[in-house]
Order: structure tokens, then C-alpha cells, then sequence
């Protein structure tokens, strides 16, 4: 999902694929000067953050919102945003504490406390949200608040936990306004952040202008900004193409993407992160057809990955074997030890020594964006071709009821993207195949729960090197998901605006405030 975002621990993170790309351009007009329009694909599945756990939902809220630590363009340490200052209590990294800035209000005017801080963690734990961030809070006991200060305990030692409140997850909500355990359904948003919603479509558009009272780490927005929501890849493009925006991200057709170059007119784009991976994620339930561990892993021996990012992508993704990707600490391959090259053989093998003779019958559930669709094909291209499979392709049109769906057990298998809430190996792990997983799967191994708390419990991040890797090995072993790609981020904006190379760096915070007119 994500699709974010993060002290202490942060020295020993490497983000090395997450480096700024060159940016390209020739000049041409600058355009109006009103709103700065800017078009994407991604949805917003809910305003309220306990309801959300997706991309373009925390990218809002990035904007509309404040969490108690933010994360500066191209670094990737947490600093106090809401918070003038938080830190770990004693070694035992069970007991967090911060400190609310003295001047912090929401845009309405009433000063935040103590109280909204803990009221906005204890919701999403009270709702649960099948959709929502619970799962990210996986080792959240009680939040206490006394005064302007906050303190969270925590049921194990947790050197992610900074980052976490770092994140969409953490947005500090208004505790008159939204309830305790139900989610707000008015379409109205109560923030802080460096920008207030006005008018809001679903689907549609977000117009967003500049909060006079934000007071945090970044500075004020420079420009009004309208978000616009586009069905899908090809209608961004249009958009794009008619000089209906200015600014497009996630995510142009990968054709266009894969024909950037210098010589483009009036067109700046920046290439950063390599942290946005996509897999297959099979339903593990009882009756499922993905249920037997031999179906999953003879699926992880078909998959040809440079297939699907040469054929499908144009090569604007690169192949991935762990859901760590590489540039992240802790990466490692154990899909590619395990499963070397694509073999019919293998899987053929695979299944005939767990009894499983005849074709396997799967529903393949996918959202219809972008290029998801001709991903599935491949995907079912590949699996039929081995004689092995016979895949029924599930397409759903809206994000809401693709959630739903796999939530529901609808589907063997569908794919997902995900993209980090934080730049750490443990967050393409934890919310993925913990306890509690919100991929909704059904899937749970002690094993795997037990090297995940090992890994949170080290301060020194480098000192998790060897769980990690025991961890990704066992995920192979098990395969509830298989890793298909990771890919770049792509920002690409007119000659007129500045600041998109700030906009996003990899990370999942989108930095609408850094956009201005020349």
C-alpha cells in the first residue's frame, strides 16, 4: 500500500535506490496562475485516517493532516512535526514518549492536545477498519496523555515505532469531531496540516489551499492546489497531453514513462525511489484453491518476472524476489534461491508430491488500473501455459470494492501494489505477512511472527541483518505472497512550476506545499 514515512533507528537505514533523479527540460509558458493542478491515478478510499491504509488516501492526508514526526525531503529520519520532541523511554524500547509543540492548532483554531493525540490512536484501534492502519499499531498497548505530553507503550520493544507515527497512520484528528469508534462519513476533514480540504468529489477532485495557522517542521505552502483523480493511466495521460495539469504522478501509461527523454518540450520529470513493489497475494483460507502450500509455490516456480517487466512495463520495473526491495537494509533474494529460473517442471513436481494431480482453478482478482489488467493477463498467460493452471481472471473496476473483496475471500490470489510507510525492511513484512496482516489473506505463521519481533527489537537497525534475512527466507518458504516487481518513482511537471522534485521522494509523503509558480 503503502503504500511512508519515520530517529534514532534511522542511521542504519540505506535508501540508496531512493536517490533524486536528473531533471530534464526545456522552457515554454508558464500557464495561469491560479491553482496548481495535479493529476493522478491513485484513490482516496477514505478521509478519515482509522479507514485508510492506501497510497492515495495517506498522500492526502499528508497534506490535510500532522502527525507527531514528519519525514524532510530526501532524508529519511523522523523529525518532530506536531511534536517539539519525542524519544524512547529507558533501553527496553517498550515506552515512547513526546512532547506536543506549544503552538500547534487545527486549522479551525482550537489548540490540539494531549487528549486528540490519544484519541486518535485509541479510534483506529477501536474500529479496526478492515481497511485501515490497526495492523501497522500491531504492538500499540495504551496510549497515555498528561498535559502536553504523550506516552505510548508498547507490548514489545519496537525501533520502528518512530517512523510509524511518522506516517498517514498518525494523523492527529480533532477528538469533538471525529468518533471514538466509528468512522467519520461527512466528506469533512479537521486537520492541521499545511493545507485545508475545500471542496471535495470522490473520485473527482480535492481543492486544497494554503493553512494560515500550520505550524510544524515544513514551511507553509506556496500555492493553492487542486488534486485531480483520473479513472485510470490512459486518462491521466489525456490529461496531461490537453494542459489539463501541471504536475502528474502515479502513474503515467508505462509506454509514456519508458519514452522520457531530454528533448522532451516543456517537460521537467524526476525518477527517485525504488521502494514501490507489486506481488501476488493468495488467499490462504480453508477452501481456497491458493490453500495448499504446493499451489503456492509451484506459482512462485512459473512466475517469469523479466517477462512481465519487459513485455507489460516496458522496463520501467525491475524484477523482485523478496518483498524487501533491494536498496532497503536487510534485502536479500530467496525467491530467486529458491526458484532460479522460471520451470514448468518444478511446479509440475511441486504438486504431483502433495497429491495434486489435476489442473489448479484460480480466481485471479484484480483492480482495473493501469496496467494491472495486462499484468493478470501475462500472469495467466504464464500459469496456463504449464498445463498445471487454469486461472478465471476477477476484474473489479473501484479500489473500495476490490478491497472488499479480497477482505471477503472472493478471490485464490489477486494482485496488490505496496508502497513503504516507512524505509525499513520490517515495513514490507510486518503489515504484510505479520499477525493481523492487512492484506486480509488469512495467513499466519509463528515462526515468522516470532523473527519479526526479533528484528523490531533491535535499536541498531544493522544488527537485524541476520533475522532479516531468516525472515524473507521463511516468507519464500511459505509463500502467502510472491514478490512480482519494484519500480521508480516518476514525477513529471511543466517548466511553470517549482518545487516537483520535491514532491515525492519514494517515501509515500507527497509534499504538495513545495509546488509554486516561476
Amino acid at each position: 500500500m503503502r503504500s511512508v514515512r519515520w530517529k534514532i533507528i534511522a542511521a542504519a537505514l540505506v535508501l540508496g535506490a531512493a536517490g533524486v533523479g536528473t531533471w530534464q527540460l526545456l522552457p515554454e509558458d508558464g500557464g495561469d496562475r491560479g491553482a496548481i493542478r495535479v493529476g493522478t491515478s491513485d484513490v482516496v478510499s477514505s478521509l478519515d485516517p482509522a479507514g485508510a491504509y492506501d497510497a492515495g488516501s495517506w498522500a492526502l492526508f499528508s497534506n490535510v493532516y500532522q502527525s507527531l514526526l514528519t519525514i524532510r525531503p530526501g532524508s529519511d529520519a523522523p523529525v518532530p512535526d506536531a511534536a517539539s520532541s519525542c524519544g524512547f523511554v529507558g533501553r527496553e524500547l517498550t515506552a515512547y514518549r513526546c512532547e506536543l509543540r506549544p503552538d500547534v492548532r487545527f486549522a479551525g483554531g482550537r489548540a490540539i492536545t494531549a487528549e486528540d493525540v490519544k484519541h486518535s490512536f485509541d479510534r483506529i484501534k477501536a474500529i479496526n477498519s478492515e481497511q485501515g492502519p490497526a495492523p501497522l499499531f500491531n504492538t500499540l498497548e495504551s496510549v497515555v496523555a498528561e498535559g502536553r505530553t504523550v506516552t505510548f507503550n508498547l507490548s514489545a520493544g519496537d525501533a520502528t515505532f518512530p517512523f510509524k507515527i511518522a506516517t498517514g497512520a498518525a494523523s492527529i484528528v480533532d477528538k469533538d469531531t471525529y468518533p471514538a469508534k466509528s468512522l467519520r462519513e461527512d466528506g469533512k476533514v479537521d486537520g492541521s496540516g499545511p493545507y485545508t480540504l475545500g471542496a471535495y468529489q470522490a473520485g473527482v477532485s480535492a481543492e486544497l489551499k494554503p493553512n494560515a495557522s500550520y505550524k510544524g517542521q515544513g514551511k507553509p505552502a506556496r500555492a493553492s492546489v487542486t488534486v485531480r483523480y483520473f479513472k485510470d493511466s490512459e486518462q491521466l495521460d489525456q490529461a496531461w497531453n490537453s494542459r489539463r495539469i501541471e504536475v502528474a504522478h502515479r502513474e503515467m501509461p508505462p509506454a509514456v514513462l519508458a519514452g522520457l527523454n531530454p528533448g522532451m518540450k516543456d517537460t521537467r520529470y524526476q525518477t527517485s525511489g525504488g521502494s514501490e513493489i507489486r506481488s501476488i497475494v493468495f488467499n490462504v483460507r480453508p477452501g481456497s484453491a491458493a490453500a495448499p502450500l504446493a499451489v503456492r509455490q509451484a506459482v512462485a516456480a512459473v512466475l517469469d518476472r523479466a517477462k512481465v517487466a519487459g513485455d507489460v512495463y516496458r522496463g520501467t520495473v525491475t524484477p523482485l524476489y523478496s518483498l524487501v526491495p533491494a536498496g532497503i537494509a536487510g534485502h536479500s533474494t530467496p525467491f530467486f534461491d529458491a526458484y532460479p529460473a522460471p520451470s514448468a517442471a518444478t511446479a509440475k513436481k511441486l504438486l504431483k508430491e502433495a497429491g495434486i494431480n489435476g489442473p489448479v482453478h484460480l480466481r485471479l482478482g484484480v483492480n482495473v488500473r493501469g496496467a494491472n489488467t495486462a499484468e493478470a493477463e501475462e500472469i495467466k498467460r504464464q500459469l496456463e501455459a504449464t498445463g498445471l493452471f487454469q486461472v478465471t481472471l476477477k476484474p473489479v473496476q473501484e479500489w473500495k470494492d476490490f478491497q472488499k473483496g479480497y477482505a471477503a475471500g472472493e478471490f485464490d490470489a489477486y494482485t496488490i501494489g505496496w508502497i513503504a510507510d516507512f524505509p525499513d525492511a520490517d515495513n514490507f513484512l510486518a503489515p504484510l505477512v505479520g499477525a493481523g496482516s492487512s492484506m486480509n489473506n488469512g495467513f499466519s505463521d509463528k515462526r515468522i511472527d516470532e523473527l519479526i519481533t526479533r528484528t523490531q527489537s533491535h535499536s541498531e537497525r544493522a544488527d537485524a541483518a541476520a533475522e532479516f534475512r531468516d525472515l524473507q527466507k521463511a516468507v519464500a518458504q511459505q509463500a502467502p505472497m510472491v514478490p512480482i516487481w519494484q519500480k521508480k518513482d516518476y514525477v513529471m511537471s511543466r517548466e511553470s512550476v517549482t518545487g516537483a522534485q520535491n514532491l515525492s521522494d519514494g517515501t509515500g509523503v507527497w509534499r504538495l506545499r513545495e509546488l509554486g509558480w516561476l
